[in-house]
């Protein structure tokens, strides 16, 4: 298992992370094809990207970008990694741009995954990996139902 780090993805890699996407993602946040992934990641700004390589396939992905003072970031791993430790493996490279990661997390377990299966919320996971939770500043349309999650370097979340 490694982490790659790059600021682009190729066809190859972006093609495995739609289908991460699209296999552990809410029903509500499928895209259809790569023109709508494109379309999702090309006006994101001073973009790096994370890719969990286990025996040259992608186990997990995760990007952080530019958003005003903080870095913004996602994540997401392919559901036979969960529960390994890989997540916060993935997750403390992240943190290596410090000094703040911001994101939103689904904070509830009323959304499913294209298969049928709930989608849980990583809610738990970002506050074992020390986030704190903003549950005043929420994210609200037909898509997403989230929450603001941040870490800081220094632990003084707010």
């Amino acid at each position: 298992m490694k982490i790659q780090t790059q600021t682009y993805l190729t066809p190859e890699q972006k093609q495995a992370a739609l289908k991460i996407w699209n296999s552990e993602y809410p029903v509500k946040l499928q895209m259809p094809g790569m023109n709508e992934f494109d379309a999702f990641l090309s006006p994101l700004v001073d973009t790096k990207h994370y890719l969990l390589i286990d025996a040259g396939s992608l186990a997990g992905w995760a990007a952080t970008f530019a958003a005003g003072p903080v870095r913004s970031f996602f994540i997401m791993l392919n559901s036979a990694y969960y529960g390994k430790g890989y997540g916060t493996i993935l997750l403390n490279e992240l943190k290596k741009e410090g000094p703040k990661l911001f994101a939103w997390a689904i904070d509830h377990n009323n959304d499913v995954k294209p298969d049928g299966r709930p989608y849980p919320s990583p809610i738990d996971f970002y506050l074992k990996n020390g986030f704190t939770v903003n549950k005043e500043l929420r994210l609200e349309n037909e898509q997403l139902s989230a929450v603001n999650i941040l870490w800081e370097a220094n632990g003084t979340s707010a």
